[in-house]
């Protein structure tokens, strides 16, 4: 008898999976705001200089004869780039001159302006507040915006490579619990940072807690689920994130002051630190490091919630021993990061799956900076992100069933990309058909989401199975982080990134091809159990050697 029989027995898809579900993809909604969050609360809105005579009462009442606010906002402001009133710059003197029906707006010498020493005014016709116009991060300083942002994924890069070690370790529910309080204190304590930098290393700590969320939450997920069940509870887990897109959306459209809205966003994970501690720890791992007791409870607790009462009653100490007693045996040596990459079963998976999850976090966020084009609409926008990913992983859930893990991996990522290698050939002014390719790609990289997390989970054993994980997040983030730079090579030629965005996804997937399938087999426990299915592969594909029957005497 292997887990994935006792699992059975206790209830793989019962009540306590529904519940557990539940209780652990709300907050993934509410953890995808996180991430959007940005761009609402860093939104730039449009910006002018502050100028006595538009800004100060007593140096209106000094104009002379009846001017009204674009007279004066013509003789304090020069014209920028695109023949709107500059955002950077100010007259240092009201230029008269200028409302003279026969002068032109380049009647002025550079030598006649300034920058906006007196700070700027903003509209606030959108945004009531956003940390652009609470710290000024325009002009000179507009590259503080982005490097926010890059904090942020810094973060989540950071927690991936700590959080993935600490729960094989520690265990997932303790691990996971300790992430939703830090994410409710550090992102509260963002809405009240006094400056720039502490709100950014307030962002930096809660995005610490965003990967160890998102990794624990599938992994007891995938831990507790039966295996004919596994695809169903990954997919419900990843459309979590696309139903929070849509969320990100209706809260900022409510909430338009970015405190009230950063707590907003936060708040809520102080009741999902509170309810976590009803969430059960992954038995799987508690029997595989030899902690019987609880995990004999954690079962026990599992069917008691499914209705199993007769199989409760006759799980003992015995039985899981009985039941565990290759895995125990074998189950307890330390593993690490570098069995990993020096294990020859697990070397390739571990090469191939970061390659994946590198690949969907770089085309993604690469991706990302093209939205702009299928909408005027922010909010709308937003909404489109969250819409566009639900068929695709509803899609993928039934290609996970009928196709197999591999060939969906592989054909949602290397379709993704050649969606984005397509826009190459079409010519700038067909903006329609850019959009419709745009979101094609980005509805295989949510089908290729889908799959990773699910794949992941299931190529690596349990001893080492967080720390694989951890490992695709940083490969993620990293991408993430990296996939924005990239668009700096349209100063080379406008196809140059489009050439990388597609390309990465398009080798991604044909490396995916190189893992093995995993549809319906039980999830690996310990590293002999990889090196036994790797074995077993093996055995199979070789063929049996023909036998000839001589026909002499």
């Amino acid at each position: 008898m292997e887990f994935s029989e006792l699992l059975d027995q206790v209830g793989g898809l019962g009540r306590f999976q529904v519940l557990q579900m539940v209780a652990l993809v709300v907050p993934i909604m509410w953890l995808t705001t996180q991430g959007m969050l940005e761009n609402f609360s860093a939104a730039v809105p449009s910006h002018r200089c502050w100028v006595p005579l538009l800004d100060n009462s007593t140096a209106q009442a000094s104009v002379p004869g009846p001017l009204g606010p674009k007279d004066l906002l013509t003789v304090s402001i020069p014209m920028g780039p695109n023949q709107e009133p500059h955002q950077c710059l100010r007259f240092r003197q009201p230029q008269w001159q200028l409302l003279d029906p026969n002068a032109t707006a380049t009647n002025w010498s550079e030598a006649a302006t300034e920058p906006c020493v007196d700070g700027w005014v903003y509209d606030r016709s959108t945004f009531t507040s956003t940390i652009v116009a609470k710290w000024d991060l325009v002009c000179d300083s507009h590259a503080l915006k982005p490097m926010a942002q890059s904090i942020y994924l810094s973060g989540i890069l950071v927690g991936a490579a700590v959080c993935g070690h600490t729960s094989d370790r520690f265990g997932r529910r303790l691990v996971l619990t300790w992430n939703y309080l830090q994410m409710a204190v550090w992102g509260t304590a963002a809405a009240f940072a006094p400056t720039f930098p502490v709100y950014c290393l307030f962002r930096f700590l809660a995005a610490f807690g965003v990967a160890g969320i998102m990794m624990n939450t599938s992994t007891l997920l995938m831990e507790w689920t039966s295996a004919r069940a596994r695809a169903l509870a990954m997919t419900f887990n990843s459309l979590g994130f696309s139903f929070g897109q849509v969320l990100m959306a209706a809260v900022a459209y409510g909430v338009r002051d970015w405190a009230l809205l950063q707590l907003a966003v936060s708040a809520p994970f102080f009741l999902c630190f509170v309810y976590s501690w009803w969430l059960a720890e992954s038995a799987r791992w508690l029997l595989i490091t030899g902690r019987l007791e609880r995990g004999l409870r954690e079962l026990r607790r599992v069917a008691a919630i499914n209705g199993k009462r007769a199989v409760e009653d006759t799980l003992t100490t015995e039985v899981l021993l009985s039941a565990m007693q290759e895995e125990l045996s074998v189950g307890q040596a330390p593993a690490s990061l570098g069995a990993l990459v020096c294990t020859p079963g697990l070397r390739l998976r571990t090469c191939v799956s970061t390659l994946c999850w590198f690949a969907f976090g770089f085309t993604f966020y690469g991706l990302a900076l093209d939205l702009q084009a299928l909408g005027s609409s922010i909010f709308l926008l937003q909404v489109l992100i969250g819409v566009v990913d639900i068929p695709a992983k509803i899609g993928s859930l039934v290609l996970l069933n009928r196709l197999g893990r591999r060939p969906t991996q592989a054909g949602s990522l290397v379709l993704s990309g050649l969606c984005i290698l397509a826009n190459m050939l079409v010519p700038y002014e067909m903006g329609a058909l850019h959009s419709t390719l745009a979101v094609l790609g980005l509805g295989g990289l949510g089908a290729g989401f889908t799959c990773i997390s699910v794949y992941t989970g299931e190529l690596f054993p349990t001893v080492l199975r967080m720390t694989a994980v951890g490992l695709g997040q940083m490969a993620a983030r990293g991408g993430a982080i990296l996939g924005p730079l990239v668009r700096l090579l349209a100063v080379l030629g406008r196809s140059l990134p489009l050439l990388a965005y597609g390309g990465v996804p398009v080798l991604s997937g044909l490396a995916a091809l190189l893992l093995p399938e995993t549809q319906s087999l039980p999830l690996p426990d310990t590293i002999q159990d990889v090196q036994n299915q790797t074995v077993k592969k093996a055995t199979h594909s070789t063929p049996r050697p023909t036998v000839l029957k001589s026909t002499h005497f």
